[in-house]
């Protein structure tokens, strides 16, 4: 029976009490002391049940709110952390275009700055995928043509045309590149 069916009980009982005055006086005011007392603690137990529900409704929506801000910093933090490197790449950007100078000067710096940014790269676990002189492998490279050569083997790599990387070793995008065709190697 629950803390409420047994409150209904006992105030039932005591609104029966009431015709049952004639029959039991005797009776009457130690069951209604008793019946009172049993009202009277199920109504503090279903009080501290209430108030207990209350709280933990309260903690558990304070632990659901921290973890969605634990997660947000999280994020946050994962995104500081891979950007940090690439703002010093673009203050040297920045740098490059105001400067005047040669074209060789211009391209010397702009060759130190393509330096900084794979360094950022490697940093983040970020490596370029093998490409010239390397075999094709269609899981890291993408063909966009051949070239029919006898000095080099097979489907060997001679040309990148945009450099693929790899995180790790999950691939983040293949490399474009040309590869051989050895007619001499296919027929033998």
């Amino acid at each position: 029976m629950t803390g409420t069916e047994e409150i209904q009980r006992v105030e039932e009982a005591q609104e029966s009490s009431g015709t049952e005055q004639a029959e039991s006086t005797a009776e009457q005011p130690q069951q209604v002391d008793e019946r009172a007392a049993e009202l009277t603690a199920l109504r503090e137990e279903r009080d501290a049940l209430k108030d207990r529900i209350a709280r933990l409704q309260a903690e558990f929506d304070n632990a659901r709110k921290r973890e969605v801000k634990e997660r947000q910093d999280a994020r946050d933090y994962a995104v500081q952390s891979a950007v940090d490197p690439f703002l010093g790449v673009m203050d040297n950007f920045q740098l490059a275009l105001k400067a005047e100078g040669s074209v060789d000067q211009l391209r010397a710096g702009v060759e130190l700055i393509l330096k900084q940014m794979e360094e950022a790269l490697r940093g983040l676990n970020v490596q370029p995928v093998e490409a010239v002189g390397a075999e094709f492998d269609p899981r890291v490279h993408e063909a966009l043509g051949s070239e029919e050569r006898e000095d080099v083997p097979d489907h060997q790599v001679i040309e990148e045309i945009r450099r693929g990387y790899k995180l790790r070793d999950k691939l983040l995008r293949p490399a474009l590149v040309r590869i051989a065709t050895n007619a001499k190697q296919v027929s033998d």
